[in-house]
C-alpha cells in the first residue's frame, strides 16, 4: 500500500488516515484499469522538466551544443542506438509515481534520476556521433559488437571502469562502459581526475573528455521517437498490464532449497517460542531489505521482491521464529540475499539447478 508519510499530515487522526487509505485505493484502482496512452502525459510542468533542463544545462557548460531529445516511455534507455532518451512515464505523474514506489517498492530519487539521465545522455551522444565505429573508441572500451548479456560477471575489484550506477554497470558492455565514463565525466563537481587517478578507467574519462571536445559545437542529424520506439501515445495498455509484463519471473524448481538457510537464520518454533514469526518479521523489513539488495547488486527490485516474497512464504510455512538481536537477524537475511542475487547474476540459476544459460 501506499506510504502515507508521502502525502499527509503527521497531524491527521486515525479515521482521517482511514479515510485517505480508502480514497487511495480507489483512485488506485482506477489508475490500474486506465491506458497509459489516455493519460496524457507530458515532461512540460513534470518533475522530468526540471530534470531535462539540468541535462542540458550540463552538457551546455561542458561546451557541447547537442541537447538528446527526451520522451516519455515504458523505461530508461535510448532505443536501438537512436539518440533519444526515454524516461519512465510514471516519472510525469505523482500518482503513478507512487503506484511504482509501491509495486516496485521504490522510486527514483532526484539524485537517482539524474545519475540514469547523464548516462543515458552517453548513449545519445555515441549514436549520435556514431563514435562506436571510430578505431580508437574499439581500442579504448572494446568492440560494440560483443554480445549484449542482461545478467553479467563483474569484477568489484577492477580499476578498469568507474562507478557510475551501481552493480558495476560500465562492466556490462563496452556501450555501456562508453556511457558510464562519459556520465562521471558530465558530472558537475566530480573531479574525476583525482578520484581515478593512477586507474586505468582515467585514460576512458580522458578519451571522453578529447572526443567531446571534438564534437563540440557540430549539431547531428536531429531525430524524433516513433510507435517503435514506445512512447506514451504508444503505450496503449493499462498501467496493471505494464506492471504485469514487465515483471521477470525467477526460476525456483525445488521449493526447498533455501530451507537450510532459513533454518540458520531463524529458529524453530521449539527454540523460541516468544520470538516474533520470521515470515511477519521478513514483510516487516520487506522495503528495507529488497532496496539494499537491488542497491549494490544492481538487479531490478522486481526479481529482488519475488525472492524475498519466496523466503517469507518458506520462513511462514516452516514456522520459524527470530532468535536473538532484530539488528543481527535483517544484517544477516540481507547479506544472504545479497549473495544469492549476486550469484544469479553471474550464472542466471537461483536454486543450484540448471538454468537457461545467457
Amino acid at each position: 500500500m501506499i506510504r502515507f508519510h508521502l502525502s499527509t499530515s503527521s497531524t491527521q487522526t486515525v479515521p482521517e488516515l482511514e479515510e485517505a487509505f480508502a480514497n487511495w485505493e480507489g483512485e488506485r484502482r482506477s489508475l490500474m484499469a486506465r491506458k497509459i496512452s489516455d493519460f496524457g502525459l507530458a515532461i512540460t510542468g513534470s518533475r522530468v522538466e526540471k530534470m531535462v533542463d539540468q541535462l542540458y544545462a550540463e552538457l551546455g557548460a561542458k561546451g557541447l551544443a547537442f541537447r538528446p531529445p527526451v520522451y516519455l516511455s515504458d523505461q530508461w534507455g535510448c532505443p536501438d542506438g537512436t539518440p533519444l532518451i526515454g524516461v519512465p512515464f510514471y516519472l510525469a505523474d505523482p500518482r503513478l509515481a507512487h503506484i511504482e514506489d509501491d509495486l516496485a517498492l521504490g522510486v527514483e530519487s532526484d539524485d537517482d534520476a539524474m545519475r540514469y539521465m547523464r548516462h543515458e545522455a552517453g548513449h545519445a551522444f555515441n549514436y549520435a556521433y556514431r563514435l562506436y565505429d571510430r578505431a580508437d573508441w574499439r581500442q579504448t572500451f572494446g568492440p560494440y559488437s560483443r554480445p549484449y548479456r542482461d545478467r553479467y560477471r563483474a569484477d568489484p575489484f577492477s580499476h578498469d571502469f568507474v562507478r557510475h550506477i551501481l552493480g558495476w554497470y560500465a562492466q556490462k558492455h563496452p556501450d555501456e562502459d562508453f556511457a558510464e565514463s562519459f556520465a562521471v565525466w558530465l558530472t558537475p563537481d566530480s573531479d574525476w581526475r583525482n578520484a581515478y587517478a593512477d586507474w586505468p578507467a582515467l585514460a576512458k574519462l580522458e578519451y571522453v573528455e578529447r572526443v567531446m571536445s571534438d564534437v563540440g559545437e557540430e549539431l547531428p542529424a536531429t531525430v524524433e521517437p516513433t510507435e517503435d520506439d514506445l512512447p506514451v501515445s504508444a503505450m496503449s495498455y493499462t498501467v496493471e498490464e505494464h506492471y504485469r509484463d514487465t515483471e521477470d519471473t525467477i526460476p525456483i524448481r525445488d521449493r526447498r532449497v533455501f530451507d537450510g538457510d532459513l533454518r540458520n537464520l531463524f529458529a524453530l518454533a521449539a527454540e523460541a517460542p516468544d520470538g516474533q514469526p520470521a515470515a511477519d518479521f521478513i514483510a516487516s523489513h520487506r522495503r528495507e531489505i529488497v532496496a539494499r539488495i537491488s542497491y549494490w547488486t544492481g538487479e531490478s527490485s522486481h526479481v529482488v521482491r519475488q525472492f524475498i516474497d519466496f523466503l517469507r512464504e518458506r520462513a511462514d510455512s516452516l514456522g520459524l521464529r527470530v532468535r536473538g538481536l532484530e539488528a543481527s537477524t535483517l544484517i544477516e537475511l540481507t547479506a544472504f540475499g545479497t549473495a544469492v542475487i549476486m550469484n544469479f547474476r553471474h550464472t542466471n540459476v537461483i536454486d543450484g539447478t540448471e538454468g537457461d544459460e545467457e
